[in-house]
């Protein structure tokens, strides 16, 4: 299991902020690119940890942390690349972020493992991130499609789909979701009518949508991204009356895509992660009283792995990178002190006084050996103009 690695992890270079006034941290999302609407609130989400922490004074006897922000675009993986080895230059210690399964490996692989610098992605799902080799750098808030695969097709079984098309974008993301969804779908004793990726930044979707639509279905699956191709293929779905009904993949859900399609989207339904606890009832209080929606896709997710972030920090005694990597698996996961949001403050305390804590968080973290959140799915509709969450899974 490649996070028992860890205490193997000598020859890593290393920064040492201990004797500054403060902590270079990273993030980098996708600003720009195919889901450039749901980053802001995602990156609002992470500082609202690193603020927290750096207020309560009890980060390393009272330093505060400065954040360095990148653009991953989400879909190029040199940029992201070049944008995190910035970050590495300039002295951050560690990454929240990437966000897209395709930049993420690849600035784990170019970045992350040669630089010894922990990277907690809020939204990259990919299963195929689950055993790449990263020497203990990489490790996710958000559950693997492995899961999430299997939630969609449970969900679109139980409203009673038999026969459902699917459309997903060309990439990591989009094979390894759509495959794990049509073997699920398929053993649940559904049909898998026609299944074809499609390309992003097209500006016309209508030939994807005619081939998918020939073999007809009583759903089209979106697996795709918000801003770009997915929404695409459920205007060109529409136009052409091929589909009225979409399941779709947590990449699609989002305010934005209701208001740029509006009311046609009247009852079609999702999943993406997310718990129903007592921490994230906590964490939508404190996202509420400091002007944001906790419910936003992935500002959960987000807020808790810059959570990790200072609080793997603060066990270790120190921002040195190899510290940092060596103390995460010791704050979020059980026995201890139970940390949710708002109360990283306290977190902090109970580490420098050496007792065992259990970051909770907003989103329920718990660590497989593979640095893959347990996770849990919210079901979601779009109904009255927004989405609405149904329950949880």
């Amino acid at each position: 299991m490649k996070k028992l690695l860890l205490a193997a992890i000598v020859s890593l270079s290393t920064v040492s902020t201990v004797a500054l006034a403060e902590i270079k941290v990273g993030i980098i999302l996708g600003f720009t690119g195919p889901i450039e609407s749901l980053t802001p609130a995602m990156r609002d989400g992470a500082k609202l940890a690193f603020s927290e922490a750096s207020d309560s004074g009890n980060l390393l006897d009272g330093e505060t942390f400065t954040i360095i922000e990148s653009d991953s675009t989400c879909v190029d993986s040199a940029a992201a690349t070049a944008a995190a080895e910035q970050q590495v230059a300039d002295g951050v210690v560690a990454i929240m972020g990437a966000d897209c399964s395709g930049v993420t490996g690849a600035i784990n692989a170019n970045v992350a493992v040669p630089n010894g610098v922990l990277m907690v992605s809020p939204s990259a799902t990919s299963p195929g991130l689950s055993k790449i080799a990263d020497n203990g750098t990489f490790w996710r808030t958000a559950p693997s499609d492995a899961m999430g695969g299997k939630v969609l097709a449970t969900l679109a079984l139980n409203r009673g789909i038999e026969n459902i098309a699917v459309t997903y974008t060309n990439n990591d993301y989009g094979k390894g979701l759509a495959e794990v969804f049509e073997a699920a779908f398929a053993s649940g004793g559904g049909t898998i009518t026609a299944s074809a990726s499609h390309e992003d930044g097209k500006a016309d979707y209508s030939a994807e949508v005619g081939v998918l639509a020939s073999a007809g279905g009583d759903a089209l699956l979106v697996i795709g991204y918000i801003d770009d191709g997915g929404k695409g293929m459920i205007e060109a779905s529409l136009d052409t009356g091929a589909f009225d009904l979409f399941v779709l993949s947590d990449g699609m859900i989002g305010q934005s895509i209701i208001d740029n399609i509006g009311s046609d989207l009247e009852g079609s339904f999702g999943s993406m992660p997310g718990a129903i606890s007592k921490g994230s009832a906590k964490f939508g209080e404190l996202a509420a009283a400091n002007g944001m929606d906790g419910s936003a896709p992935y500002v959960g997710e987000s807020y808790d792995a810059a959570a990790l972030i200072v609080l793997a920090i603060q066990a270790g005694g120190s921002a040195d990178r190899k510290s940092i990597l060596s103390n995460i698996l010791k704050v979020s996961n059980a026995p201890g002190i139970i940390i949710n949001p708002g109360q990283l403050s306290y977190g902090l305390q109970m580490l420098a006084e050496g007792k065992d804590i259990d970051y909770q968080g907003a989103t329920d973290v718990e660590f497989n050996a593979f640095g893959d959140a347990a996770g849990a799915f919210k079901e979601l509709e779009v109904s009255g103009g927004g989405f609405v969450t149904i329950g949880a899974l």
